[in-house]
């Protein structure tokens, strides 16, 4: 058997042991791999060397070299009080530029509708959506029913939605 296939299997009859190991240690099930691969590119030049006696032994104590290190690398990059980049965390943004266009298009078309009412039914939907004022006061300022105004307000609305306009 040539040298790369000892070390080759060598290392993969420790690889079980090796992701137990690190998965018992690291808080993040992905970085399992990431670090069976540090212990890889590690231990590969040394293996190959054939200078290695016991295989198993030199494997674990370069994973715990390997934990050390992520361990040092993470406190110095203060890794605990990084956020992760979620859209929870940083929603999207909703206002584009289409977004606005459409906007200022739809209160063109409003603007519009508004200036093609009648007088009288525009004049008591201006009182009561843009002013607040109730439908009861209304009536008493227009010397009208409370059943007008209802009939003006639902007239203007129709007007408003009505999409051949």
């Amino acid at each position: 058997m040539a040298t790369g296939s000892i070390i080759t299997s060598g290392f993969e009859r420790q690889m079980g042991a090796l992701r137990a190991f690190f998965g018992r240690r690291l808080r993040n099930p992905v970085d399992v791999d990431d670090a069976v691969q540090d212990v890889w590119l590690r231990s590969h030049r040394h293996l190959a060397s054939g200078q290695i006696d016991n295989i198993p032994a030199y494997l674990f104590q370069t994973a715990q070299s390997v934990l050390t290190d992520r361990a040092r690398r993470a406190a110095t990059r203060q890794e605990a009080r990084h956020e992760t980049l979620e859209d929870m965390h940083h929603p999207v943004e909703w206002i584009t530029p289409e977004r606005v266009l459409m906007g200022e298009e739809a209160v063109e078309r409003i603007i519009a509708r508004l200036g093609d009412m009648p007088e009288r039914t525009r004049d008591i939907f201006v009182l009561h959506r843009f002013e607040n004022i109730g439908y009861g006061e209304i009536a008493m300022r227009m010397n009208i029913s409370v059943s007008a105004v209802e009939k003006h307000i639902m007239k203007a609305l129709k007007l408003l939605m009505d999409e051949k306009a």
